[in-house]
């Protein structure tokens, strides 16, 4: 039975909202929890929005992190299609959209993020889309099931993770595809030249065609429907729809409105949080996408928007609240599948930040992995194609000791021995 005397409200419907409610009472707390989302569906993961669901091959059920009737034998209160619209930290409370108010005595902010928006004339048009939610996801999914049918052109305006992925599902159902990046290689500010080339070079053997250095300035149609996408430097691509798949920005406003400290947008944005994923107001806590994370082991503050960061934020938070002495510093991690690549990537190595990537195993094959270092210390690994190999490249990043790059390089040397 629910004891009344302590409320946790958690703002926000995904897969970190979702794991604190649970983790919350998988300890043993029997106050009341709050779960308030803007969405009407229930809490569900995004991955499958970008891989399984879209290429049809996962149902729709298949996406929710609970089933629904769980909720009710957790005792969980759902507030969906609900906005909070306000928190007043002196009162504790927040303030729904139809005026309700809640009290709190903690509160937990994972509200996520939010596809950012293509500011180029056109963009009202019917054939724009994005892709962050579920009904967006069912939406894209009959796109591509009409372009592949009638041979239509998808024009993707990013060649970050969601644009790749959305690529390979277009390319799946058979529809045509140009994806549109100001860069020199895909997923650049991630992977680097090095790496990123590999993945402009599946892509391509997949039929995608890539115009690099460049940005849609145009998307023009007739009578409300999508014709072409054109870019800064002249030229025009036909399109029958277009993704804007730019990457997304943190939902802070509720936050900046109660005063809590944010890391600048230039910087990343995000809600400042401590190692307990505490904000600067003690009784609120953020997780998930929203949350700007220190980095100790690479000795900087970002938000990680991925699935493993929501996984393990929204329990990490949930145990804070319980007064439980935690410590976030798991080393960010994601994964990807495109085609018949499958790819996790663990540790932060943006470009600037190394100085050296060694390859172990067939590249050409595309079965290896790739290290990024810095004066000999590991600070990201990506295998791709080869695994269970996750654990030993993380304890490389974690030891922070200097690797011998050509035993690294070597498939006959053990990983777990590097770090002996």
């Amino acid at each position: 039975m629910v004891d009344a005397d302590q409320t946790f409200v958690i703002v926000g419907g995904g897969l970190a909202g979702a794991k604190a409610a649970e983790t919350l009472r998988a300890e043993g707390f029997t106050g009341r929890v709050i779960l308030i989302s803007d969405e009407r569906d229930h809490p569900y993961e995004r991955p499958p929005l970008s891989k399984g669901f879209l290429l049809g091959k996962e149902d729709r059920d298949s996406v929710f992190v609970h089933e629904p009737a769980w909720y009710a034998r957790a005792e969980i209160e759902l507030h969906l299609g609900q906005t909070v619209t306000a928190i007043d930290r002196a009162a504790k409370t927040v303030r729904l959209g139809d005026g309700t108010l809640i009290r709190y005595d903690k509160l937990l902010l994972v509200t996520g993020a939010e596809p950012r928006r293509l500011d180029i004339p056109g963009t009202g048009l019917a054939g724009v889309h994005h892709l962050r939610r579920l009904a967006h996801a069912e939406r894209l999914r009959q796109v591509l099931t009409t372009l592949g049918r009638d041979n239509g052109h998808l024009v993707i305006a990013g060649a970050g993770w969601i644009g790749l992925e959305v690529a390979a599902a277009a390319r799946g159902y058979g529809a045509e595809v140009t994806v549109v990046d100001p860069e020199p290689t895909p997923l650049h500010h991630v992977l680097g030249p090095e790496l990123g080339q590999l993945f402009a070079d599946l892509h391509a053997e997949h039929g995608v065609r890539f115009h690099f250095g460049a940005r849609l300035s145009e998307i023009t149609g007739h009578d409300g429907m999508v014709l072409a996408a054109r870019t800064d430097d002249g030229e025009e691509h036909p399109a029958h729809a277009v993704l804007a798949a730019i990457g997304a920005a943190p939902r802070t406003a509720l936050a900046e409105a109660a005063g809590l400290e944010l890391v600048e947008r230039a910087h990343g944005g995000g809600i400042v949080v401590d190692e307990r994923l505490r904000t600067s107001d003690p009784d609120i806590y953020a997780a998930g996408d929203v949350a700007a994370v220190s980095l100790p082991l690479f000795g900087t503050r970002a938000r990680v928007e991925h699935w493993a960061n929501a996984l393990n934020g929204g329990p990490a938070a949930a145990r804070a609240m319980l007064g439980q002495e935690i410590v976030y510093d798991r080393v960010p991690y994601f994964f990807t599948d495109q085609y018949d690549l499958g790819m996790e990537y663990s540790g932060w190595a943006p470009p600037g930040s190394y100085d050296q990537v060694v390859l172990r195993g067939d590249a050409g094959r595309r079965e290896f992995i790739a290290f990024w270092l810095a004066e000999g210390r590991v600070l990201a690994g990506m295998n791709v194609n080869v695994w269970d190999v996750t654990e030993p490249i993380q304890r490389l990043i974690r030891s922070r000791g200097q690797v011998d790059p050509d035993a690294l390089a070597d498939p006959s040397v053990p990983l777990e021995s590097l770090t002996s």
